[in-house]
């Protein structure tokens, strides 16, 4: 099996994280993480495949009218569930960008701009000074670079599916198993 922990890197900022097949945790169960920020003293990202079936407009006045009123919706992470987290991302020649916490009046900017994608989040994904290191030493996550065609895929479970599948045969073979084996 091809060890895709071994991203060589000084920060885990711009990777995503895919939940190891075993975990349990309900808040990370088949998420993919996508990270913004990791230093000595913590890390944040969020969840990108927990989609609320709901969209801007439906959260706030604020945003009822408008280009934003259609951005989607999704479970960011189990920190500050009631905050909302504006991204943008644009697939560029020179490869992905990111514009993570950024503004409503930004979120207009870039949404003008060809090949921008912009995502509301409710909550986002936070660890602790050292607390992503341990979890790492445990194998808890997988961490791989951002595909080209991330934007492209299924935004919810299947992309969990689909992302672990490409780290290899036995990656792909775990990725597929049913939620509930038993049950099989």
């Amino acid at each position: 099996m091809r060890d895709s922990r071994k991203v060589t890197r000084d920060t885990l900022a711009g990777t995503l994280l895919l939940a190891h097949p075993a975990m349990k945790d309900p808040n990370f169960r088949r998420s993919v993480v996508l990270m913004s920020a990791h230093n000595a003293e913590g890390a944040m990202g969020v969840v990108l495949n927990r989609p609320l079936g709901k969209r801007l407009g439906e959260l706030s006045g604020d945003f009822a009218l408008g280009p934003l009123a259609g951005v989607p919706l999704f479970a960011g992470g189990p920190v500050q569930t009631e905050q909302l987290v504006l991204a943008a991302w644009q697939a560029r020649d020179d490869g992905f960008r990111m514009h993570f916490g950024i503004e409503p009046d930004k979120a207009l900017q870039l949404l003008e701009e060809e090949g921008t994608h912009v995502r509301g989040f409710l909550g986002y994904s936070g660890w602790s000074a050292g607390q992503l290191e341990k979890e790492m030493k445990q194998h808890t996550w997988v961490v791989v670079e951002v595909p080209e065609d991330l934007l492209t895929q299924s935004q919810d479970e299947g992309l969990w599916r689909t992302v672990l599948g490409r780290e290899g045969a036995e990656w792909r073979l775990l990725a597929g198993e049913p939620e509930n084996p038993e049950a099989n």
